[in-house]
């Protein structure tokens, strides 16, 4: 993701200028918004563009060698526009290539590090209040639409999977107090956010650092705990939606909220393979047949429930007959919204010192083309059966004649979307209840009624 911020207050003219460019998952999207958010409340203007800007900020990611490639042009292109560049995200924490490749960035930091991001900013632009300008909406500045935002519970991870070196950059799970997850969810939901994408590194994780300790919200004391967090966030009244959930057995008590309405029936679960072999590689969990069935329970209970992963092919000694299990598993568990990703050894991973052969680049082509083919059935599938029945739709975009929204089956930017036409015109934030008239692989097509 990029994103430059827009001007936030263009009567703001003598205010400093800082221009801004977000990279990354979801996570350090909110990372990004903490920072903007810093700044308007010490009375920085966010510019449109690098030139001209008192400073520019790139926010990093570190993860892949294609985004550390992504992260490194954008600094460059930062500096050939303007000069005073500071870094942070992923990629700050180990600053080593942005200075062989940059050596004259203003500052680096590490992801999170908002105190050193400010400390930059000030040296590089000292700030230049304005009293009747530096207002601050409750809800901080988002870089999503009004309508849904991204709720970060917890920092770090810790958790070991030989392909990633997350917890490295971004330390070990570090939760947010459940009090203050909440007052921030109620503050965006005061602002008019509609959804609400809960976000972490391991979402189920939640509260194990703290032993889930309980904190004061609403005149009750609640733990910290993941099932309780959903319930709480489930009270506000709108779409709740759980990202990064990883596949704990504990997972199966937000089942019954899901089957109230409280929070939406969708679980992004990160399975990453389905061959016992390769997930022990990869340090996740193994017991393919036993998850098989946890699916058949959860859809036992939730039948709309709608479920979304991502896969890694060609991991260091994947096997055809490895790769054959996955694909005969996804025929089994028939998931609604998956991805795939060809693996790309990430330097400083355990993956590269397991002694395990590298799946040549042709093959793994090869079998994420086949994955994706697989998967593209079992979605045309399952969103043929939707045609004929009412949804609810948020509406993300409006033109003439309808606009496009997302379904509760559908998280903004990485599922499908459901386009609808419309007598009466639509708005943005909307929910309308639409009858599906047709499906394609990944989008519904529908009629507001």
């Amino acid at each position: 993701m990029n994103d430059s911020a827009t001007e936030l207050d263009p009567n703001a003219k003598q205010s400093r200028t800082i221009s801004f460019v977000s990279l990354g998952c979801p996570k350090a999207l909110v990372d990004s918004e903490r920072i903007l958010t810093r700044l308007r409340a010490e009375g920085y203007a966010i510019g449109r563009n690098h030139h001209g800007a008192d400073a520019v900020i790139v926010n990093t990611c570190g993860f892949l060698d294609s985004a550390k490639a992504e992260s490194l042009a954008a600094i460059g292109e930062a500096l050939k526009e303007n000069g005073k560049v500071i870094v942070t995200g992923c990629m700050g924490a180990e600053p080593g290539p942005i200075l062989d490749a940059y050596p004259d960035i203003s500052a680096i930091t590490g992801p999170q590090d908002y105190e050193s991001v400010m400390a930059a900013v000030h040296r590089a632009a000292p700030p230049t209040p304005h009293p009747f300008v530096d207002l601050m909406p409750p809800q901080g500045i988002k870089l999503t639409p009004r309508h849904y935002a991204y709720l970060k519970i917890s920092e770090g991870c810790h958790n070991s999977c030989t392909f990633c070196i997350i917890p490295r950059l971004r330390g070990d799970l570090d939760s947010r107090p459940v009090a203050d997850v909440l007052r921030e969810a109620e503050k965006l939901v005061k602002a008019g956010v509609k959804e609400l994408l809960v976000v972490s590194q391991d979402t189920s994780a939640y509260g194990q650092d703290l032993r889930y300790a309980s904190s004061l919200y609403d005149g009750r004391e609640i733990r910290a705990r993941f099932y309780d967090l959903a319930e709480e966030l489930g009270r506000f009244g709108v779409w709740t939606r759980l990202h990064y959930v990883y596949p704990y057995p504990h997972v199966d008590e937000v089942l019954p909220l899901m089957e109230e309405g409280k929070i939406l029936p969708y679980l992004d679960i990160p399975f990453q393979h389905a061959a016992p072999n390769v997930l022990r590689a990869m340090k996740r969990p193994g017991n393919v047949e036993k998850t098989l069935e946890r699916i058949q329970a959860w859809r036992a209970l939730v039948p709309d429930l709608a479920l979304r992963s991502t896969f890694i092919v060609g991991f260091p000694g994947e096997t055809e007959e490895d790769f054959q299990i996955l694909l005969d598993w996804l025929d089994e568990a028939k998931l609604d919204r998956v991805g795939a990703f060809k693996y790309e050894p990430v330097a400083g991973a355990a993956a590269n010192d397991l002694g395990l052969a590298p799946v040549p680049s042709e093959v793994q082509h090869s079998r994420w083309r086949r994955f994706m083919e697989k998967q593209r059935k079992i979605s045309q599938s399952r969103q043929k059966a939707k045609v004929g029945k009412r949804l609810a739709v948020l509406i993300d975009k409006v033109f003439a004649g309808g606009g496009e929204g997302r379904s509760k089956a559908d998280a903004p930017e990485i599922d499908g979307k459901v386009f609808v036409a419309s007598r009466r015109p639509l708005r943005v934030g909307e929910f309308v209840t639409v009858k599906i008239d047709r499906a394609e692989a990944y989008d519904l097509h529908g009629t507001a009624v």
